[in-house]
């Protein structure tokens, strides 16, 4: 396995292979002068059906003949790209994480405006589940 994502021209039985990268959205390298003169090399552009955008984990699999060009992503792409090509019940979890990521930012901040406005921490335990110890250590 590579750490590189690739941009590769697939047809056939690897045109399953990653996805279009639209299906991403936005990507910094996609106005590259680099990809750019890649994609004009091949004679495609950044619609062409053929036009498949793979994370590392997959690049083991691109067939040997293909035409390929490693591209650089940051994390967020790289998380955009491995949700998209993720099986459809694995990126339904995945959106539950990322929600559950989102809520738990600002946790011990949220507790001690609670503690502050004067709800007691068996009040803010009950509401939020969380563990009658953890909200008393914020608590102080």
């Amino acid at each position: 396995m590579t750490d590189d994502a690739y941009l590769a021209l697939l047809t056939g039985p690897g045109a399953t292979l990653g996805v279009p990268p639209a299906a991403v959205g936005e990507l910094a390298f996609m106005d590259t002068p680099a990809v750019r003169a890649w994609l004009d090399a091949q004679g495609v552009t950044p619609a062409s059906p053929e036009l498949r955008l793979l994370p590392p984990e997959q690049t083991a699999a691109l067939p040997e003949d293909a035409e390929r060009l490693p591209v650089p992503l940051g994390d967020e792409e790289l998380s955009r790209l491995r949700h998209e090509t993720a099986p459809q019940d694995v990126a339904r979890l995945e959106e539950e994480l990322l929600a559950y990521r989102d809520c738990a930012d600002g946790r011990e901040a949220l507790l001690a405006r609670a503690v502050a406005a004067g709800v007691p921490p068996y009040r803010i335990a009950e509401l939020t589940g969380e563990d009658l110890a953890a909200v008393e250590a914020v608590a102080g």
